[in-house]
């Protein structure tokens, strides 16, 4: 049976500070939603196992949003493997485990496209997992979010409810970003490098790679507007886990054109092929969730647009 979310429903949303996280925090104080449950990490450590108990035990949550989680662009993946790996998997195991100890009704859990095999057929289905190997550059962030995945389905096939829900989305983006150039994913660290350039009046901008691989971007908005529609629907017939993108993905090279026109660009764009592009193409095939009824709402530009005001308002200009 659907879990019908109503506004007294108890949902801890886990890593509300980050993108994702306060995505939803946005999306369900603007629906009416009063018993919201956030604990910044000065308050709880999500990596101490018997801290994460004790939370569970006291507060009861009824929904989880597993938001939480280190995450970072191709430099960091690179530099901080072990911690990459190790983090993710502490905090997946402790919310995971807890959450089914305390009879919460459903967990969502955020996986990444990064798991599918570096050679993918396209778009790529949920039935590719674990049909190869991902890319070297996100190896340990991707093993870490596969495990979370099985460890997501394992615990549903055991005890056999549909309660915890892994999602695949496709590079998030919004308000909220990280917007570091070395720390960042790709579209918020170009709105950041185009900015300085524009400040700067830099007559050209480097970037890394090839500009050739192709990547699919999605608004948090309309990431929180889906996993709503899971929390709220029949999950019995629904096969997880299941991917959620925009259905459109273009190069980098036209994303970087398309970001330096938004924000006023007039110099010219040079691309350092030594340095690694990753996977050359990430699309997903998103048919599971939009056969339950969901459509992105949010164009690329005008996402972006929106994004930049975000990061001119919150003080990174």
């Amino acid at each position: 049976m659907p879990l019908l979310l109503s506004k007294h429903t108890r949902i801890f949303i886990a890593g509300h500070r980050g993108m994702i996280g306060s995505a939803f925090v946005r999306h369900f104080t603007a629906a009416g939603f009063s018993q919201l449950i956030l604990r910044g990490h000065e308050e709880l450590e999500l990596t101490d196992k018997a801290a994460v108990a004790a939370f569970f035990a006291e507060q009861r949550p009824q929904v989880v949003i597993l938001a939480a989680g280190k995450v970072g662009g191709i430099v960091e993946n690179l530099t901080y493997p072990a911690d990459f790996i190790t983090r993710n998997l502490e905090i997946q195991t402790n919310v995971i485990h807890s959450a089914h100890h305390n009879g919460v009704e459903r967990l969502l859990f955020f996986a990444s496209s990064c798991m599918y095999p570096r050679e993918c057929p396209q778009p790529m289905a949920e039935t590719a997992l674990l049909s190869g190997k991902p890319e070297v550059t996100s190896m340990a962030y991707a093993m870490a979010k596969l495990a979370g995945v099985q460890m997501c389905l394992a615990y549903n096939q055991q005890y056999g409810e549909q309660r915890f829900i892994p999602v695949i989305p496709n590079s998030v983006y919004g308000p909220n970003d990280n917007f570091d150039p070395q720390t960042g994913h790709v579209l918020s660290a170009l709105i950041n490098r185009f900015h300085r350039a524009v400040q700067a009046a830099d007559p050209i901008t480097t970037l890394w790679g090839s500009g050739r691989p192709r990547r699919e971007f999605l608004h948090a908005a309309d990431l929180t507007a889906a996993c709503h529609l899971l929390l709220d629907a029949d999950l019995g017939a629904v096969e997880l886990p299941i991917n959620i993108g925009s259905g459109y993905d273009l190069p980098i090279s036209e994303l970087a054109q398309l970001i330096a026109r938004i924000l006023g660009y007039q110099g010219d764009i040079s691309w350092d092929t030594e340095r690694p592009d990753g996977t050359l193409r990430k699309l997903l095939d998103s048919s599971r969730i939009q056969a339950l009824g969901w459509q992105p709402g949010i164009a690329l530009e005008a996402g972006i647009r929106q994004t930049y005001g975000s990061f001119l308002e919150s003080g990174h200009a």
